[in-house]
């Protein structure tokens, strides 16, 4: 079987639609038919931001019945399964914060009200929605490649593919989400490290301020970068500004050093890239280009190789 892996979409029909039809799909009963012996794989992040996220999902969802398609779970299905999740430790507060009057629930609420919005927030659309992200896989092990939407890591996908963590149905269940929420889990590093990806907390007072203008005391890291020395060197920072992070070796971040990608390709999201469309190393690469603002929405068409080129990328933008 041959893929194609496409990026973060974030409720961008009109990128979508585009994408579709430069890659050879064709619209049938308002769903996409590959071309013969291909797949499209979506690495996550589907909904928030855009203007017509539930017509994206609604024709997503079809193209993965039909065995057309995959979709991994981005951090954004996630946190929306957690925004309606009850925190036992927290009475009348859900797993991701979102009920009080709290900086961290304000900033929670913003980014995820296009997504209510569009759904109606509480409404059997809503639920069945959150329903269908339970289903949704963490990470993808298909033999010629690796899908995740933030990292692919071996140790982190065998605590994740536990039986236990999926009902009979297979949505994650309750205790799942309860756990990979508990500070200091092992379940909650896997998670974080498949859906948000490694970050390097920053010296207090210090902050990132991300496109939608709101401040992380963290920055998000490319770990991949095997040859990097310096922190600066994989630091992923909105507006690509690294002056602001202490001078760090790799050493003092990790002991045992970077160490190459070796076997099947990885293919993330995440990242907001914003230069020049290229592969990170000839293992990795991200396919997350900022489609929800001016970015194009970026496709990869592997077809079995084992070392990734530029000239198999497939952009649109509208």
């Amino acid at each position: 079987m041959a893929y194609d892996v496409i990026g973060d979409i974030h409720g961008r029909l009109d990128k979508f639609h585009a994408l579709m039809l430069s890659l050879g799909y064709f619209e049938s009963n308002n769903t996409y038919v590959p071309p013969a012996g291909r797949q499209a794989i979506f690495v996550g992040d589907l909904i928030d931001r855009g203007p017509e996220q539930v017509k994206l999902l609604q024709y997503v969802r079809r193209m993965v019945d039909a065995g057309h398609a995959h979709v991994v779970m981005g951090n954004h299905e996630f946190n929306a399964i957690a925004y309606v999740t009850e925190d036992p430790s927290a009475p009348h507060e859900c797993l991701r914060v979102n009920k009080g009057e709290s900086p961290k629930c304000a900033q929670n609420r913003r980014q995820h009200a296009a997504f209510l919005a569009q759904v109606g927030e509480g409404t059997p659309q809503h639920k069945e929605w959150i329903e269908w992200f339970r289903t949704l896989p963490l990470h993808l092990d298909l033999g010629g490649i690796r899908v995740a939407h933030a990292w692919w890591d071996a140790q982190s996908a065998a605590l994740l593919d536990n039986a236990a963590h999926r009902d009979a149905v297979g949505r994650l269940t309750d205790d799942f989400l309860i756990e990979s929420h508990r500070r200091k889990s092992p379940l909650k590093r896997a998670r974080k490290i498949v859906t948000t990806g490694y970050e390097h907390k920053l010296p207090e007072g210090l902050f990132v301020t991300d496109k939608d203008g709101n401040k992380h005391d963290n920055a998000r890291l490319a770990i991949w970068r095997h040859e990097a020395k310096h922190l600066r060197d994989i630091a992923i920072v909105p507006g690509g500004d690294t002056s602001i992070l202490p001078d760090l070796t790799i050493d003092q971040l990790f002991p045992q050093g970077l160490q190459p990608v070796e076997g099947s390709p990885i293919f993330l999201g995440h990242y907001w890239f914003n230069a020049n469309l290229s592969v990170e190393t000839s293992k990795v690469a991200v396919l997350d280009w900022s489609a929800a603002h001016k970015g194009p929405l970026v496709a990869y068409r592997w077809d079995g190789e084992q070392h990734l080129s530029n000239d198999k990328f497939v952009s649109v933008n509208v």
